[in-house]
């Protein structure tokens, strides 16, 4: 027997195959209620207000009894002559209900193995790490605990559920760059911004990928875009993971290139590693390119002095708008 939270819910018997969904979304929420607090009893007044939240019918407690003896007879028990001990999976206590598990598992508890799994081999194995990540989030069917969630017992647990789903997604993708694997992953990760675009993570795997594949002023674009999402929609500039990597894509970091491969953006546009040398056309292609260099490094000095300027100008802005009109 499994329990599946991760979409709507349901029972899957993986002895035969056969699939139950509870009917109505009451029952989802009692089932979902039950199998999230697994082992531990629920009080009638939480399961009340799972079900009904503050518009609970004037005999709720008979309503709530109604709904556990249908989910009961939705629960297989052993086939006459099979010899399987019978298993009471819903128990009645003094204060509520309990669901006991058994031997059977939840499609949640499989996918947090496989995600530790996935987590402990990432540094040194990422092609494993990406694979049995990959096979944690194909046990998602849809939102957790889908059409269950009417109270604070599967909300919260919908929640954690989704939060744990992002951080998965999230190791995959640095998993996937460790292995060099840059160029299968960019569709993936623009939807992910696309659809989540408060996750600032998802920003910065783009732009390395991006940058990875020698698309440089694409990588810049999506920092552009995630600051003008981030400062329209919550009014804070990025992070400074964020803006740490835009000024490595800028400075064309060595630490951006894939370990053991060449950096193809630096070998384009050196760092310059000493004082430039003579003006282009006066001491040959190595003079050429030390002066290139030096034009970088000071337009880069340039752009950071700007920046800065931009800044405290902002600042006296903001402290004038803030200050009463009347009198100033």
């Amino acid at each position: 027997m499994q329990f599946r939270i991760l979409g709507p819910v349901e029972i899957q018997d993986e002895r035969t195959g056969l699939r139950i969904l509870p009917t109505g979304a009451k029952q989802r929420a009692l089932l979902g209620a039950l199998v999230v607090k697994s082992g531990h009893v629920v009080s009638v007044h939480r399961l009340i207000d799972e079900l009904w939240g503050e518009h609970p019918p004037a005999n709720a407690t008979n309503a709530l009894q109604a709904h556990v003896a249908r989910l009961r007879r939705l629960l297989p028990v052993p086939e006459p002559g099979s010899g399987e001990p019978h298993h009471e999976w819903i128990v009645t206590r003094s204060l509520g209900y309990v669901l006991r598990p058994g031997r059977s598992t939840t499609d949640a508890q499989r996918f947090s193995e496989l995600a530790a799994r996935g987590r402990a081999v990432a540094a040194d194995d990422p092609q494993h790490a990406a694979e049995l990540l990959r096979a944690a989030l194909a046990l998602w069917r849809g939102p957790a605990l889908e059409g269950s969630v009417r109270g604070d017992i599967c909300a919260a647990e919908a929640a954690q559920l989704e939060e744990n789903r992002l951080t998965a997604l999230e190791t995959l993708y640095d998993a996937c760059l460790r292995a060099a694997r840059h160029d299968e992953i960019i569709g993936e990760l623009e939807e992910l911004t696309t659809d989540h675009p408060m996750r600032e993570r998802f920003y910065d795997l783009l732009m390395v990928a991006l940058y990875r594949c020698g698309r440089q002023a694409e990588a810049l674009s999506v920092y552009d875009r995630a600051r003008k999402r981030l400062v329209h929609e919550l009014g804070v500039e990025p992070g400074p993971a964020l803006r740490g990597r835009m000024d490595a894509i800028l400075r064309h970091d060595p630490g951006l290139a894939v370990p053991g491969v060449p950096d193809r953006m630096a070998s384009v546009l050196p760092l310059p590693t000493r004082a430039p040398g003579p003006a282009p056309g006066t001491g040959g292609p190595d003079a050429t390119v030390l002066s290139l260099s030096g034009e970088i490094a000071r337009l880069q000095h340039r752009i950071e002095r700007l920046s800065l300027e931009h800044e405290e100008l902002m600042r006296r802005f903001d402290r004038l708008v803030a200050q009463p009109a009347a009198g100033q």
